[in-house]
């Protein structure tokens, strides 16, 4: 698609440059070195790790590089952007900088997606959702003062209290700091068991469901009277409170949220807002850290049913079951993700009122489809903090000087940036990850300060690339005209890009935005290994050619899934091939065919070659505004139709007649001729884009007798010689009206065809009965109406004169009928006409008189068709 655009763009006139890029940092390519070479340790430094991380980067360029040639994609392979270039090194770690300067860069201790596999943080983007089976537990947090709670709420409970919790997460429990309710929803002390709970008062038809037994209401009251009231952990010796969350729903559980703000977003942040504290317990590797009661040293992915006998054994656990439900996995390994808090770098999205700016920028992006513009500001507006550090090797370094005791920046932070960029331009990233202090501070400083290991998320080194491309190379501008990647990229490249961009200068870095769906298999299923629905495109190419699958791509609607299967690349072979046989029938009747010579002024062509090229006028209109707007699919079905239907079935039908039987240098051939130079101009540059390799062909076979020729056509712009219809009584209308009688003549010769009276359409005699303004239309064309309508002889005559049994067509407010006889005439051998004058003579005993006339060098004079 990309490649569609710039080409479709550059024939219209742009200057538009394609350079292609790779991001060549981050996690995948670190797992593949490991499992080649081993992880870092005694065996493998860390910048022999990255220097394979960065010999497997450079293979994997050169195979995808060699792929989109493949492909027919142009573009300055030559000198793509890499992002482990040193040079775009450097300007990654210059735009962190001014980000900083700009004020948006902090660091904290909060809860960020983490991977147990990957050691590391993770971005939104690398998150996806998939099926987890956990266990779903019901946990009582007993009421410390029963007293104050029946004064809170006007109760008059006498027996032990439990406020009860709903979780799926039971190794988040040693981390429990309170209970949230919601200040608005009703909440009630039931009987269950003989035991009085408190729950939402809107979950008790469905928590009688789910523990089946018995519920009694017992009292109600607002979520807002219990903030503040204490409770016992379900097994810790201590006591947390209940406080007030907007975060809690009522789609499920108990209305009561088990808040553990260093294990969720929510929880985080009602967290902040009461001062909780923040305890991790949890270290990189899942394992519960030693000064965790009960549970030191386990891991969190087993440890689930000890905590669950601890509860039996307390007696909190109200409910035990399985759930299977939609849950964080990353994205790489596949596997369930954690909410864990650590300290960690992130782009702040509301100091500075950065999400607010970006949100106003958003405002002048066009989309395409316009659901885009929605679905990024809602990713913007719920999106929380950035994290960009990740604790990997393969990847830009934020550079950044801690003081050792303190743990703050060093003043000079955004100086000393610039300053370590400098030494990676020159030196890759060991300018910085095997520099020595020293090298960047003074001997005061260096003692006291140390640097920071933590290296950037990936989606920054993507998200930063209208700063180290755009801006960087003179042939690029900022901002972008366009970007374009898959729907998933609101919450990937398009999110980074505008956060950086704005965070950055202010604006968004494009001016449009488009994204595509994904493909899925005829039944609208996602393609994969297990299913045996994938389908690879080097196999098609090797198969079909390059051209059917461009082809394939420009005929999707690509706003929704795109479906592809065999038989779908299989019709669109066939329309390929539709295409490229009118291409071929062009170029063999043109061959001869010295257009500097031999072309007739535009003013003299005959009326049906003057539609023709009035036909490609209009199309290629309506094909450069589809192109503008990015519609390939109509262009597409413009192609074909122009090929199927306006020159196989109609123009190319008729002037077969012309071409092979007139006189060689006849006006009548030559007309036809020179329209056909003229659509043929046009056609080759309007599939040039899609079907760039037939259309390359096509070029270069038209080199051969044109010299003057440009030496490609990706260097040609839209052809300039078409002329629209004009000041002629053979107008678009007439020709409109008439391609409609023909497409009833054709019905009824189809129907005699049927039934075995005739084999060609010429065996047939054409009446056409018609009202006066058909009547005097179809007049004008005189004896050669036959040639249009494909029968040996065409009569026109008024509509009163018809049989009563012919059906009437209605037709603009006009009415016609139409009559088909078989002809019993001799076939001519050279035109292959029926006519009544075929053996008249002597010395040409097979022919007509229009062909003996055709046998002299001026032959016959058209003056129509």
């Amino acid at each position: 698609m990309k490649d569609i655009i710039v080409k479709s763009h550059s024939q219209m006139g742009y200057d538009s440059p394609y350079v292609p890029g790779w991001d060549c940092h981050g996690l995948p390519i670190e797992l593949v070195v490991e499992r080649k070479f081993g992880k870092v340790g005694p065996d493998m430094t860390a910048e022999q790790f990255r220097q394979e991380c960065a010999d497997f980067a450079a293979t994997q360029v050169d195979l995808q590089r060699d792929e989109f040639k493949r492909f027919g994609i142009l573009g300055d392979f030559d000198r793509p952007y890499l992002t482990y270039d040193k040079k775009t090194e450097a300007n990654t770690v210059r735009a962190l900088a001014k980000i900083y300067e700009n004020g948006h860069m902090e660091r904290g201790s909060r809860p960020v997606n983490w991977c147990l596999d990957c050691g590391s943080s993770l971005a939104e983007a690398e998150v996806e959702y998939a099926d987890k089976k956990s266990p779903s537990i019901d946990v009582k947090f007993s009421v410390v003062d029963l007293a104050a709670f029946n004064t809170a709420t006007n109760a008059n409970v006498t027996a032990p209290l439990s406020v009860v919790i709903w979780t799926t997460t039971p190794w988040t429990l040693p981390a429990n700091e309170a209970v949230s309710v919601h200040p608005e929803y009703d909440y009630s002390v039931v009987e269950f068991n003989g035991e009085q709970l408190v729950v939402a008062t809107e979950l008790v038809e469905g928590l009688v469901k789910r523990w089946k037994g018995d519920i009694t209401v017992k009292a109600t009251f607002k979520g807002k009277v219990l903030e503040g009231l204490q409770l016992n952990h379900p097994f810790y010796d201590k006591q947390v409170p209940v406080i007030l969350g907007e975060h809690v729903t009522l789609e499920g559980g108990t209305g009561c949220v088990h808040t553990a703000p260093s294990h969720g977003d929510d929880d985080y942040k009602v967290g902040l807002q009461y001062n909780l504290p923040m305890v991790n317990y949890v270290l990189g590797n899942g394992d519960y850290s030693s000064e965790v009661p009960l549970f030191a040293g386990q891991n969190i992915t087993t440890v689930e049913s000890n905590i669950i006998e601890t509860l039996k054994e307390k007696n909190t656990l109200v409910f035990l079951s399985k759930i299977d439900h939609s849950y964080p996995h990353c994205w790489r390994h596949k596997t369930p993700t954690i909410y864990r808090a650590t300290a960690q770098w992130f782009i702040s999205m509301d100091n500075k009122n950065l999400r607010q700016d970006i949100l106003k920028a958003i405002d002048g992006v066009k989309f395409t489809p316009s659901w885009g513009q929605a679905r990024l500001y809602g990713m913007i507006e719920g999106r929380g903090d950035w994290c960009i550090s990740r604790q990997r090797y393969w990847g830009n370094p934020i550079p950044l000087f801690l003081h050792k005791e303190t743990g703050e920046l060093h003043p000079n932070t955004a100086e000393l940036m610039l300053k370590v960029a400098d030494q990676i331009e020159e030196k890759g990233l060991t300018g910085w990850f095997e520099a020595d202090i020293t090298e960047f501070l003074n001997a005061e400083d260096a003692a006291n300060y140390e640097k920071n290991k933590d290296i950037l998320d990936v989606w920054f080194d993507s998200g930063t690339t209208h700063y180290t491309v755009l801006r960087q190379r003179e042939e690029l501008t900022y901002p972008a005209d366009l970007y374009l990647e898959g729907s998933d990229q609101h919450r990937g490249w398009f999110n980074s890009s505008i956060c950086t961009s704005v965070a950055m200068d202010g604006i968004a870095p494009y001016k449009q935005l488009l994204t595509h769906g994904f493909t899925v298999d005829s039944q609208g299923r996602k393609m994969s290994k297990s299913l045996g629905n994938g389908i690879e495109p080097q196999d098609v190419m090797d198969k079909m050619g390059a051209d059917v699958l461009r082809l394939w791509v420009s005929s999707t609607d690509y706003r929704g899934e795109i479906p592809v299967s065999d038989e779908i690349l299989k019709r669109t072979s066939e329309t390929y091939r539709r295409i490229r046989n009118t291409v071929r029938f062009l170029l063999a009747n043109t061959g001869e065919f010295d257009f500097k010579k031999d072309a007739v002024p535009m003013a003299e062509l005959l009326p049906l070659d003057r539609w023709v090229i009035d036909r490609a006028h209009q199309l290629q209109q309506e094909i450069s505004e589809h192109y503008v707007d990015f519609s390939f699919h109509n262009i597409y079905q413009k192609l074909q139709s122009f090929c199927s239907i306006d020159l196989g079935s109609f123009y190319l039908d008729i002037t077969k007649d012309r071409q092979y039987t007139c006189a060689k240098d006849s006006l009548a051939r030559r007309s036809c001729q020179t329209a056909l130079h003229h659509v043929l101009e046009a056609l080759v540059r309007w599939m040039a884009p899609i079907l760039s390799f037939t259309a390359e062909e096509t070029w270069q076979n038209m080199r051969e007798k044109d010299a003057d020729r440009l030496e490609s056509i990706f260097l040609a712009e839209f052809y300039t010689g078409l002329v629209p219809l004009e000041n002629t009584k053979f107008d678009r209308p007439f020709w409109d009206m008439l391609l409609n009688v023909r497409s009833e003549v054709s019905k009824e010769i189809e129907k005699h065809r049927a039934n075995g009276e005739i084999g060609s359409s010429l065996q047939s005699n054409a009446t056409i009965y018609c009202s006066q303004g058909i009547f005097d239309k179809l007049a004008m064309l005189e004896d050669e109406l036959r040639f249009v309508l494909l029968t040996s002889y065409a009569t026109v005559k008024p509509l009163v004169d018809k049989a009563d049994d012919l059906v009437v067509f209605e037709l603009e407010g006009e009415q016609f009928a139409v009559e088909i006889e078989v002809n019993n005439y001799k076939k001519c051998v050279r035109c292959w006409h029926y006519r009544e004058d075929v053996g008249t003579h002597a010395d040409h005993e097979d022919l007509c008189d229009r062909c003996i006339t055709n046998l002299t060098p001026e032959g016959e004079k058209r003056k129509y068709a």
